[in-house]
């Protein structure tokens, strides 16, 4: 049996070297997209068909990005898109990160792959992944949205082929979605493909993009159970790969947030493609700093003790977190179950989800209370939400709220913030203390009935201090804004977090 077929998607680090590198800090790989141009019209692509940048890295931010993650012990290069092979100075840069001696994969829908190009990749050693969901001409082209997309895949393998893919320094896989149009081909087409050690990179959806607008598309859990499963017993049997079936990749577990990160076509880093959260962006800060004073990969990293619901109490916790990008997408929450996961088939209702009250998520009850939903998380941000009411403490006999309280609206919503992600961590009691404001604006007055949006920064954060910036807002009229700095200790005896007067 050919080196090809032992490996499988993903798998290209150790566990010793996972864990090596989540504890200094450091990368194993990155995921980049160097342009969201696309020559084919994919209904379940992750970028939305109206979402292209105005301004894009350019070149020598690109190979910057690349320096710096090599920098921080980055072995392989992961290109994503877009369509890697339009960009007009793709050769170039996979010629220079070939120079760095760096592993490259290229993900590309084919459509470009003629023999000159298949030679040129092959030349370059340049780990080649195609894009093909089905064997039938209607489904792939269908699933592309350009007519004739069937005949372009179908010679971009020969092509690669010819040129001599797969070959023991470099691979050839087929990245395919798995969808209602073709879930009953897969499992022939895993066995097309492992008999030409060309290695199947099958995948379930992420619902986002442009997958919201076309969610027939979308495959129960149990079916994908039943897929995983099944697949799992030809792998076995057939080829000797024997591995436990979990989403979201077949024969594969995900664990990149603990030894990657994904840098989009203008620059913003984020945890993956499927957890669309800007961490910080490349031009104007360091990848190593953004990754450093990321909450979202701390907490991610840490997931053993944050994960929410269900997935926090299986089985198979030690060596799976579903898809993250699908808990975020489906529950604004990242550290949240995954909804798509067949063991959570029956347990939807133990999933949180946001936006979510706060009554059960800080100390303060009514009428001392003065947030009622937390609306969103994200890196080192929060946002709140409250409908004035006449049962409000701080509100006057005319019905006008007093303003001074504007600076606990913000201290409860920090304090939501931080008590949301630890749901799922019993151990988790913070104390916390709001040490003082500074730079604190009043704009505007609000009354009962009125609805306001309270928004919060964590600027810096030195050691059990924070600062902190916060906003009120009604509407589009902001009306306070300041910065204040909190004192909390998370082995506190009890949870608070309180304006002191």
């Amino acid at each position: 049996m050919s080196d090809c077929n032992k490996r499988i998607f993903n798998v290209d680090f150790t566990d010793e070297e996972i864990r090596k590198a989540k504890e200094d800090g450091r990368l194993l790989s990155m995921e980049i997209e160097f342009s969201t141009k696309c020559d084919f019209q994919c209904p379940y692509c992750y970028v939305k068909s109206d979402s292209f940048f105005d301004k894009e890295m350019d070149l020598k931010q690109i190979e910057d990005v690349i320096l710096q993650a090599k920098s921080l012990g980055a072995k392989k290069i992961i290109i994503l898109g877009g369509e890697p092979l339009i960009y007009p100075h793709i050769l170039e840069v996979l010629s220079f990160m070939r120079d760095q001696d760096l592993e490259v994969e290229m993900f590309t829908n084919g459509s470009q792959v003629n023999e000159v190009i298949a030679n040129t990749l092959f030349d370059l050693g340049i780990n080649v992944v195609l894009k093909m969901n089905s064997f039938n001409k209607e489904t792939q082209d269908m699933l592309t949205g350009i007519p004739g997309s069937h005949l372009m895949i179908r010679e971009a393998i020969e092509n690669i082929q010819k040129a001599g893919y797969p070959a023991k320094d470099k691979y050839a896989a087929v990245s395919t979605i798995i969808c209602q149009q073709n879930i009953d081909e897969l499992a022939d087409m895993w066995i097309w493909l492992r008999d030409r050690n060309i290695l199947p990179y099958f995948e379930a959806i992420t619902p986002q993009g442009e997958f919201n607008n076309h969610k027939w598309l979308e495959v129960d859990s149990l079916e994908l159970e039943k897929l995983f499963k099944k697949i799992a017993k030809i792998d076995k049997e057939k080829y000797g790969n024997i591995w436990e079936a979990q989403p979201p990749l077949i024969g594969n577990k995900c664990f990149r947030h603990q030894y990657s990160c994904f840098v989009n076509a203008s620059g913003d880093v984020m945890p993956c493609v499927g957890v669309t959260i800007p961490m910080g962006n490349i031009r104007n800060k360091r990848l190593k700093d953004i990754l450093e004073t990321s909450e979202v990969i701390e907490d991610l990293k840490n997931y053993k003790n944050l994960i929410k619901g269900p997935c926090r109490t299986c089985d198979e916790l030690d060596h799976c977190y579903g898809c993250r990008g699908s808990a975020y997408q489906l529950t604004g929450d990242y550290l949240a179950s995954d909804p798509l996961c067949w063991r959570n088939h029956n347990r939807q209702a133990e999933i949180v989800k946001l936006p979510i009250s706060v009554e059960n998520i800080i100390p303060q009850k009514t009428p001392m209370r003065v947030i009622d939903k937390l609306l969103s998380v994200r890196d080192r941000r929060a946002e709140a939400s409250v409908c004035i009411s006449e049962n409000m403490a701080f509100v006057d006999k005319s019905g006008q709220l007093n303003s001074a309280v504007y600076l606990e609206m913000i201290a409860q919503t920090l304090a939501a913030h931080n008590y949301f992600k630890n749901i799922g961590n019993p151990e988790y009691k913070v104390e916390g203390f709001l040490l003082g404001a500074k730079k604190m604006e009043i704009f505007g007055g609000a009354s009962i009935g009125d609805t306001l949006l309270i928004s919060i920064e964590k600027k810096a954060r030195y050691g059990n201090f924070a600062i902190v910036e916060g906003r009120v807002a009604k509407g589009n009229k902001v009306l306070a804004r300041g910065e204040v700095k909190i004192w909390h200790s998370e082995n506190a005896q009890e949870g608070r977090l309180t304006l002191v007067q």
